[in-house]
């Protein structure tokens, strides 16, 4: 209990005394994920609605696909990633590879299937009758589904919050596709990853409380909203 202890309190020193590279990692992962559930908001939400609200051959298998990327496992998705963003990859020319853009594009990956089933999830808890109506009404059929999403609002908020949580503390395409470059990839996880293998507990400790209190606050911002 000691050392737990004595670890907190180093973590502590490190937070409150501003150490850089406390506060590099705990910056890199915010603005990475940040951009990265963004993008992946902008592409997630409209998938699921055009799922929920298509009717098409093939839906039931385009479900079961989606469903089945949202246990994509991380290695896997960095290693494909990977293999595009190398100089020898088709897209190598772009000089990607362990930037911050290489981890976004591995983190967008991942969070699309989360929230497009997330989406698709409260669509389906939705009065069905909220689409034809507008479009009874004279609405577009653009004009309805905004409509509809806009009933599903709180549920489309889990999806992004959801989403938020997968890429905040994602290890392995971050470790992959950024190469956890000191003060330029390296994100509190894979941060954390590696101060702890190397016996420096107090400081992977430190990145830790970042990162429980980065939760805590998305999930107050969620309640907030509902409560609004």
């Amino acid at each position: 209990m000691d050392f737990l202890f004595e670890s907190l309190a180093k973590a502590l020193d490190l937070i409150l005394a501003f150490d850089p590279d406390v506060y590099q990692a705990v910056w890199t992962s915010l603005y990475v994920s940040i951009i990265a559930i963004i993008l992946s908001t902008l592409l997630g939400v409209p998938a699921g609605l055009a799922i929920g609200i298509g009717r098409f051959p093939g839906r039931r298998i385009t479900i079961t696909l989606l469903n089945t990327l949202m246990a994509l496992p991380t290695v896997v998705v960095g290693l494909v990633v990977y293999g595009f963003l190398s100089r020898m990859g088709p897209l190598g020319q772009w000089g990607l590879l362990f930037t911050p853009w290489a981890m976004v594009v591995g983190q967008v990956i991942l969070a699309v299937p989360i929230i497009a089933n997330y989406t698709l999830g409260a669509l389906s808890a939705a009065d069905e009758r909220i689409l034809p109506t507008a479009l009874t009404l004279g609405a577009s059929r653009l004009q309805g589904s905004l409509q509809l999403l806009q009933e599903i609002r709180f549920g489309a908020m889990a999806a992004v919050i959801a989403g938020f949580g997968r890429v905040i503390a994602e290890v392995g395409v971050a470790m992959m596709l950024g190469g956890n470059i000191r003060s330029y990839t390296r994100t509190m996880t894979t941060a954390i990853a590696l101060e702890t293998s190397k016996g420096e507990f107090a400081f992977g400790l430190a990145l830790g409380l970042f990162l429980m209190g980065v939760a805590l606050l998305v999930n107050l911002f969620l309640n907030l909203l509902q409560q609004r």
